[in-house]
């Protein structure tokens, strides 16, 4: 089983500073991705912004109970993004999933296997270690789709 150190280097490398994976991680991904080009609509897939926000609200909600707090996220309001109507507001977005992403992965760091094995807020909810590692594949899961978006708003693809 892996350790809090290795499942924390497993997040830092989708969220912040990996290309072991997909070569490249949600930082270097969005990074040149404008405003303008996160909402836009194509067909009827979920947006870049809607993806990040989604990504960003499991991981600040997980973030939250490490922190001490009540789990209090809601799938049925995973998606309800606030507007980004401007350059501003989809680089704090950017901003709060890379500075979160840190968080979660420096508190990953320091748990123990005790921790790790232990229930995650309730038995129902399985570990602590399910929990972080379904948190790493449901962000590559997604990230895939942003990487799919990007290509076609940029016209890699058509």
């Amino acid at each position: 089983m892996e350790s809090g150190k290795e499942l924390a280097k497993r997040l830092s490398d989708v969220f912040v500073d990996g290309k072991w994976i997909a070569f490249t991680n949600y930082k270097q991904l969005l990074d040149n991705i404008t405003w303008e080009e996160a909402q836009q609509k194509i067909e009827n897939l979920n947006t870049i912004k809607a993806l990040t926000f989604h990504i960003h609200y499991y991981l600040h909600g997980v973030l939250h109970v490490f922190n001490g707090g009540e789990l209090t996220i809601r799938d049925k309001f995973s998606y309800e993004h606030q507007g980004i109507d401007s350059a501003q507001k989809w680089d704090a977005l950017r901003r709060s999933l890379q500075e979160d992403a840190r968080s979660f992965a420096q508190h990953v760091a320091a748990m123990d296997e005790d921790t790790l094995n232990s229930f995650f807020v309730k038995e129902d909810y399985g570990s602590y270690r399910r929990n972080i590692e379904a948190m790493i594949e449901h962000a590559y899961y997604h990230m895939g789709q942003v990487a799919m978006l990007k290509k076609a708003i940029k016209g890699s693809i058509s």
